[in-house]
């Protein structure tokens, strides 16, 4: 077996997360396959391209702060033929939602909280 070593951070994460894979699939080789199973449908093309459901993976990734994932669907968005400015815009939703998040619970449940709490103290 050939085994190139890797020449970045970039391919290095893959290959560490398809080493973790097959680890799994050796131990749990049925429920690691319907995994998989399942995730090659959900990245099928349907209504949407390929291309748009790596470019939503890469926005949910980046929200769920999963840095695997956001290697492995970016990658997949290059090759499915996305360009920089769809990222960038990727990027910016991913963004204005993670800030949107925060923004709303804090403007809502911590001055909630606050004003509740504030207000038994006085």
């Amino acid at each position: 077996m050939n085994h190139e070593e890797p020449k970045n951070f970039f391919d290095q994460s893959v290959l560490d997360y398809k080493e973790g894979t097959n680890y799994l699939k050796e131990k749990l080789p049925k429920m690691t396959q319907g995994y998989f199973d399942f995730t090659k449908a959900c990245f099928e093309p349907g209504n949407l391209d390929e291309k748009t459901k790596q470019l939503m993976a890469i926005g949910i990734s980046i929200y769920a702060q999963d840095e695997y994932c956001i290697i492995y669907h970016t990658k997949g968005a290059v090759e499915h033929g996305a360009e920089e400015q769809e990222i960038l815009e990727t990027i910016a939703i991913s963004a204005a939602l993670g800030g949107g998040a925060a923004f709303a619970q804090g403007v809502t449940l911590a001055m909630d909280t606050f004003h509740h709490y504030s207000n038994q103290q006085h």
